[in-house]
């Protein structure tokens, strides 16, 4: 994948509104752009979410099915990620361009959301232990890149399995260890995914010459010399670290690092699932009153 290409003119511009905590587009080095989010936009999903963060904007759709059990994990349901980035979502994606970015996305959210610090309740989704369990099919697609992608992907994809509904199952006990299952097809008993709200977020601090920043711009990106990924579900508590790129993080920088990004994620996240609990309870409103229900989104921003 090419990489763009800055003048130093830029990079040096860049480099010194971080110094003094005045970003090319105005903000602090620790602010958000606004963020808009949306869900429930796919009718033959099971679950989805849209987020524009800034001019960033990600598609998440979830398809739960039923599928075999891990032999490993008899009594657990799967999770399986998938991120794809568009070609029209930047110059760099054309072709073959994106398959580096789409590996890295995808693992990222594999390692995100499969474990005991994803906070969703796995065995929930047995079914049948040593048989059958719900499968949760994440598909990501990034339709435009300007920067932060990670950190975007996370959120629109916390949203989407919020929005998700799993079908009732009803088991039968045939004797001699012999089970069935009937799916119920009434979407009204259909149910949320346990332990959504435990799902965490990724903050990822960008470090620029002496000074740290978060949700950069492609330039700004481009001004980085390492970045720090660090996993926050909603009590504040540290579920993943990951370091990308070359550069180096001084071990006093490191633990400051980590203590903004815990900082900065736990009011990001009362202000989502508030926003998302509101639209929900919006909606299941108009329901109820037959009106026709049409998605808007909502605008969420952090200070």
């Amino acid at each position: 994948m090419p990489a763009p290409l800055i003048s130093p003119a830029e990079k040096s511009y860049i480099e010194q509104g971080i110094q003094q905590d005045c970003r090319a587009d105005g903000r602090g080095r620790l602010e958000y752009r606004h963020v808009v989010m949306e869900s429930g936009l796919l009718s033959q999903a099971s679950g989805s979410a849209r987020c524009r963060l800034g001019d960033s904007d990600v598609l998440v759709g979830v398809k739960v099915e039923i599928g075999e059990v891990e032999p490993n994990k008899p009594n657990q349901g799967r999770v399986v990620c998938n991120v794809e980035c568009s070609p029209s979502a930047s110059q760099q994606f054309e072709g073959r361009g994106a398959d580096e970015m789409n590996n890295t996305l995808t693992l990222a959210i594999d390692r995100l959301l499969n474990g005991p610090q994803s906070g969703l309740d796995l065995e929930k989704l047995c079914i049948i232990p040593g048989q059958q369990c719900w499968v949760i099919y994440i598909d990501a697609m990034v339709m435009d890149a300007a920067g932060n992608l990670l950190d975007c992907v996370v959120m629109t994809t916390r949203a989407a399995l919020y929005n998700t509904r799993i079908p009732k199952t009803e088991i039968q006990d045939l004797g001699d260890g012999d089970f069935e299952f009937e799916v119920v097809d009434d979407v009204e008993d259909a149910e949320p995914i346990q332990g959504w709200e435990n799902l965490p977020i990724s903050v990822t601090l960008y470090k620029i010459a002496d000074r740290y920043i978060i949700d950069p711009t492609i330039l700004e990106e481009l001004c980085s010399t390492v970045t720090l990924t660090v996993g926050v579900n909603k009590d504040g508590l540290v579920c993943g670290i990951q370091k990308g790129a070359s550069g180096s993080i001084d071990p006093s920088l490191l633990t400051e690092m980590i203590q903004t990004a815990t900082t900065l994620a736990k009011p990001l996240i009362e202000q989502l699932d508030a926003k998302l609990l509101e639209e929900d309870n919006k909606v299941q409103e108009k329901r109820r009153r037959g009106e026709h229900v049409e998605k808007l989104g909502f605008f969420a921003s952090v200070i």
